[in-house]
C-alpha cells in the first residue's frame, strides 16, 4: 500500500479503505490478494501518469465548454480516485480566472469560498462545496479576455524593458526630482469632469497600447461600454 500510494497519504487511506471494504471475516490478505483488489484503480489514477492529467484536462475542458454534467462527472471521478480535494480547489480557482474572468467576477469569489469551506468542513462534506463551485463555473458566462490581456501585457513588458513612466504621474518627494519635472502637469481625476482626465499613462517611448479587449458577454458587456466611453472622452480631450 505504501508503494502504491507513492507518498500520497490520502491515496494510502483510500487504498486501505478499499481493502477494508473488500475483506471478508477471517480472510487474510497477502501481497497477491492486495494487488488484485487495488490494481484496477492504482494504475489508472497515478499522480505521475496519464490518468491524472487526462481527468484534470477533461474537467477543465468540460467547464470551459459549459457542460456542468460532464464537469461534475470528472470531478467525482477524481474524488473517488483519492485526489486531494484542495488540489482540485486550486484547479477550480485557475479555471475561474482563465475561462470565466470578468464575465462573472463572482466566479473567483465562489471558488475561493468553496476552498475555504472544504478547509472548514473537511471530507466528505467539504467535497460538496467544491462540486457547487464546479457547477457554477460550468454554467457561468465565459471569457478569456483578462487572460489574453495579461499575456499581451507581459510580452510588452519584456519587449520594452525598463522604460520610465511619464513624469507627470511620478511622485516628487525631493526638490531635485521636483526640479526635474516629476509630477508636473498631473491632473487629479476626481477633480475632472466625469472623474476622468484622459491623461496618457504609458511610457513616452512606448506609446499607448490596448491589451484588454473584453467580449460582449456577461459583466464584460458593461466593462466594454465603460471603456468605449472613456476612449471617446480621451479623444475629445486630447483634441482640445
Amino acid at each position: 500500500l505504501i508503494r502504491m500510494a507513492d507518498g500520497d497519504g490520502r491515496a494510502a487511506l483510500t487504498l486501505a479503505e478499499e481493502v477494508w471494504r473488500a475483506a471478508r471475516q477471517g480472510e487474510v490478505f497477502d501481497t497477491e490478494a492486495l494487488g488484485r483488489i487495488v490494481q484496477r484503480r492504482a494504475p489508472v489514477y497515478d499522480k505521475g501518469q496519464d490518468g491524472h492529467y487526462n481527468l484534470i484536462s477533461a474537467l477543465h475542458k468540460s467547464v470551459r465548454g459549459s457542460d456542468p454534467d460532464a464537469a461534475l462527472y470528472y470531478l467525482c471521478r477524481m474524488f473517488d480516485a483519492g485526489e486531494d480535494p484542495l488540489y482540485l480547489g486550486r484547479r477550480l480557482v485557475r479555471m475561474a480566472v482563465e475561462d470565466i474572468g470578468l464575465a462573472d467576477p463572482q466566479a473567483l469569489v465562489i471558488c475561493n469560498a468553496a476552498k475555504d469551506a472544504y478547509d472548514y468542513l473537511g471530507s466528505p462534506e467539504g467535497e460538496l462545496a467544491l462540486a457547487q463551485a464546479c457547477v457554477y463555473l460550468a454554467t457561468a458566462p465565459k471569457s478569456n479576455g483578462v487572460y489574453l490581456a495579461y499575456k499581451a501585457a507581459m510580452r510588452a513588458a519584456k519587449e520594452h524593458g525598463s522604460l520610465l513612466p511619464p513624469k507627470h504621474i511620478l511622485n516628487a518627494p525631493t526638490k531635485l526630482m521636483k526640479g526635474e519635472g516629476y509630477g508636473d502637469g498631473y491632473r487629479y481625476d476626481h477633480d475632472e469632469p466625469d472623474a476622468f482626465s484622459g491623461q496618457d499613462y504609458f511610457p513616452e517611448k512606448m506609446g499607448r497600447k490596448t491589451f484588454y479587449d473584453p467580449p460582449e458577454r456577461g459583466f464584460e458587456r458593461d466593462i466594454r461600454k465603460r471603456l468605449e466611453w472613456w476612449s471617446k472622452l480621451r479623444r475629445e480631450r486630447s483634441e482640445r
